[in-house]
């Protein structure tokens, strides 16, 4: 779809940023998806834009306090906890 080419290396170079191990296969695979995906974003250059309009609105709701959970039933499910917390993987 797109005319943007991904080489091996950019493909490769990402992987190693997310730290995902991809074999040659994954590597042309993952290649050809990103070229596509870039093709898309190429098609959304050709949108036109549009008016906006000056005032907008939020159409959020306000916020409401209400009562909680407790320490004990927040961490009631955790995998892991210390010193009241909840516990997670290291991360490097």
């Amino acid at each position: 779809m797109s005319d943007t080419p991904v080489d091996a290396d950019e493909v490769r170079h990402v992987a190693e940023l997310a730290r995902v191990d991809l074999d040659e296969d994954e590597v042309e695979e993952f290649a050809a998806q990103f070229a596509d995906i870039l093709g898309y974003f190429d098609a959304l250059d050709e949108v036109p834009e549009v008016d906006r309009e000056d005032e907008l609105v939020n159409v959020m709701r306000p916020d409401e306090v209400r009562e909680g959970l407790t320490q004990e039933e927040a961490l009631s499910n955790a995998a892991e906890t210390e010193d009241g917390f909840f516990k997670g993987p290291r991360v490097s």
